[in-house]
């Protein structure tokens, strides 16, 4: 049950993270590989806020505010002359997360930080005869609560219907007036408040060091495409399957922990892939 809740609270919060690239890569087909990076950062932001006296939750919401106002610039200003070319994307956005990258380095020198966990949880509670850390339950009632969250505003709202629209057809949208460069640039900086608000507890949950980034962003990846692209309900089964497989591979076959993580996904997708409940042949 241990090993299990680990998996469980892992995988939700890779959902955190991979949310945002869903929806930013997923649905608007804009690919952002500092998205590893942008997760990072936040957590190191977060640290600083709180460094100064500011209260927890003030240094959180300020944190998730001013990455995702620093996303939609940063779609603005660069990405969105690069809307239909995936290599170009490819390119500024590696370059961004190099910047960001050596920015941390310099600032840290890469010794590992472990940042403070939110208030009220720090230490265990009994769950079925056996004690388990409160920060890992937040993240599982966290998760599922912010899965819900979004499913309601991409299928119940008319933003959700704005963005879908835009998606499928962007020049038809244009025609019945969505505003799409607008909702797009609304849209990236979203997903970066996203991967801020999985950095600050993300950071809390595994620590920061070096390599975290380009760990998280392959994760990330790997759910959007085994989910299917697009779909928040195949990224949210998907990161809770890669977050129980990195668990037990890492209890029953800890020298080969990668090797049992990646290899049934590229098994899976070599049999299926346009994941699990992507379409075939979305352009």
């Amino acid at each position: 049950m241990q090993h299990f809740l680990s998996g469980l609270s892992f995988g939700l919060l890779l959902f955190l993270i991979s949310s945002g690239l869903t929806i930013t890569f997923g649905m608007m087909r804009l690919l952002n590989l500092s998205h590893g990076a942008i997760y990072t950062i936040s957590a190191y932001i977060g640290i600083e806020f709180l460094d100064t006296g500011m209260p927890y939750w003030v240094a959180f919401v300020v944190t998730v505010v001013l990455v995702a106002i620093a996303g939609m610039a940063l779609e603005r200003l660069l990405l969105h002359r690069f809307i239909d070319s995936i290599l170009a994307q490819i390119v500024a956005t590696v370059g961004v997360g190099l910047i960001i990258g050596d920015l941390i380095l310099a600032k840290y020198r890469g010794l590992p930080i472990l940042p403070s966990r939110p208030p009220g949880m720090s230490g265990a509670t009994r769950i079925f005869g056996s004690y388990f850390p409160k920060l890992r339950i937040a993240l599982i009632i966290v998760g599922v609560v912010v899965a819900l969250l979004l499913w309601l505003l991409l299928s119940k709202t008319q933003v959700g219907a704005m963005v879908r629209a835009a998606v499928d057809d962007r020049e038809i949208a244009r025609s019945i007036g969505v505003p799409v460069p607008k909702l797009f640039t609304g849209v990236f900086g979203f997903g970066a408040g996203l991967a801020a608000f999985a950095g600050i507890w993300g950071g809390a949950f595994s620590g920061l060091g070096p390599g975290i980034a380009d760990r998280m962003l392959l994760l990330a990846v790997v759910i959007v495409v085994l989910g299917g692209l697009g779909s928040l309900k195949g990224a949210f089964i998907a990161s809770i399957l890669v977050g129980l497989v990195n668990q037990y591979g890492i209890v029953f076959f800890p020298q080969f922990a990668q090797f049992a993580l990646y290899v049934p996904v590229a098994i899976f997708l070599a049999f299926r892939p346009q994941g699990l409940f992507g379409r075939i042949g979305v352009s």
